[in-house]
């Protein structure tokens, strides 16, 4: 079999660029080992797919180079993404921090970019594993489970390791080293913590509680929801410094996040001075996470007006400086992004190409770009997609 351009990977960014360049006249065919098309699109977001935001930044994405992403982002932005998204009039509306998702079902998204490669002819062989790579120089022979393809250019858009259960693997990375390309060490990103016992014991009985937080380490912070597990800590806020984590960090967890001590809290106090802590304080916190506070003897269950100023101070600093230590995260297993990848240094911006192999391109998720919850690391995959698409005359 002979194509001009053939692309690994039938996920967001593999059935992005596959549409474009069929468009434009290429022979395309897509490879992928599942059975069904964009696999991961379709259970984001809860099945709604977060397929972009309002928002979006370089400064939005994880990478060795923090300038790589710009070019393409500049180039195919989100407005472009939702103006597509508007031509097959589909549904969707606007979350918190600029998230934007599908009213009905991420299957929408899927329908369109299997819409978008029919107008280009674009032909897939699913359920086939690409197995090795080998290059004359001139264009590539894809050892497959279905025999030998050859191929014109060549294109990677395999994904992380990120949810194994969807058939995520590491070849992506194999055929970077096979042609000498560097890869940044990969870990999981955007994944809940795990934590140490006894700490462990008492904070999974607070299972599926959640409260808004402001979580921070010595490099960012942000606002959003935690939530308590059987396994540790999860939610927006977890997730997003999950990616900013380094194994024996400690991370420092706001609890009153829209709570100044003068004008919010010390009144709190006074108009409960009769009080215990405990019943004071569930009035702005889940009760039994104050009891577990007082377990863990961070703070005591006295009557309010048992504190004097500095100890209404200490109490404030403790509920707004709550450092605990991860044992770790739950891996790849349920990370929702592959932090590392395929080196930007190897890559051109413009066109996603090799600088040594002009005729080989990685896009989405496989390159070390990764970005924040909320929509960010699927409008890196189009925009990628685009850049690697507007590369071919």
């Amino acid at each position: 079999m002979q194509t001009k351009i053939t692309i690994v990977g039938a996920g967001a960014a593999g059935l992005f660029c596959a549409g474009l360049l069929g468009q434009k006249g290429y022979d395309v065919t897509v490879f992928d080992n599942g059975k069904k098309l964009g696999r991961k699109i379709l259970m984001s977001g809860g099945g709604k797919c977060n397929f972009t935001n309002l928002t979006v930044e370089s400064s939005n994405y994880i990478s060795d180079n923090p300038h790589f992403c710009k070019s393409a982002l500049k180039r195919f932005t989100q407005w472009d993404f939702i103006q597509l998204v508007n031509e097959y009039h589909i549904a969707y509306h606007e979350k918190e921090h600029g998230q934007l998702f599908c009213d009905n079902s991420a299957q929408d998204i899927v329908d369109m970019l299997l819409k978008e490669c029919q107008k280009g002819h674009v032909k897939f062989m699913m359920q086939t594993q690409v197995e090795d790579i080998d290059s004359d120089g001139q264009g590539f022979k894809l050892h497959t489970s279905r025999g030998m393809i050859d191929c014109e250019n060549l294109i990677i858009a395999t994904g992380g390791l990120s949810m194994p259960a969807l058939g995520m693997t590491s070849i992506g990375y194999k055929i970077a080293e096979k042609f000498d390309i560097p890869v940044v060490p990969v870990r999981a990103g955007l994944v809940p913590f795990t934590l140490h016992k006894p700490l462990l014991d008492g904070l999974s009985t607070l299972s599926g509680i959640a409260i808004p937080v402001e979580v921070s380490n010595k490099r960012i912070s942000f606002k959003g929801n935690l939530l308590f597990t059987h396994r540790g800590l999860s939610g927006p806020a977890i997730l997003q410094i999950s990616s900013y984590w380094q194994a024996g960090e400690s991370i420092t967890i706001n609890l009153l996040p829209d709570l100044t001590f003068d004008s919010s809290f010390k009144p709190l106090l006074a108009q409960n001075r009769n009080q215990t802590i405990k019943n004071c304080l569930a009035k702005i916190l889940p009760k039994r996470l104050i009891e577990e506070l007082i377990k863990l003897k961070l703070i005591n269950d006295v009557t309010v007006k048992q504190l004097d100023l500095k100890q209404q101070q200490d109490l404030y600093n403790t509920l707004t400086h709550w450092s605990i230590t991860p044992n770790g995260t739950e891996g790849y297993r349920t990370a929702e992004v592959t932090l590392g990848g395929v080196s930007t240094d190897a890559l051109s911006s413009k066109t996603m190409a090799v600088k040594t192999h002009p005729n080989l391109y990685f896009i989405g998720e496989v390159v070390d770009v990764s970005g924040w919850l909320g929509g960010y690391n699927f409008q890196w995959a189009w925009s990628s997609a685009f850049a690697c698409a507007q590369g071919f005359n």
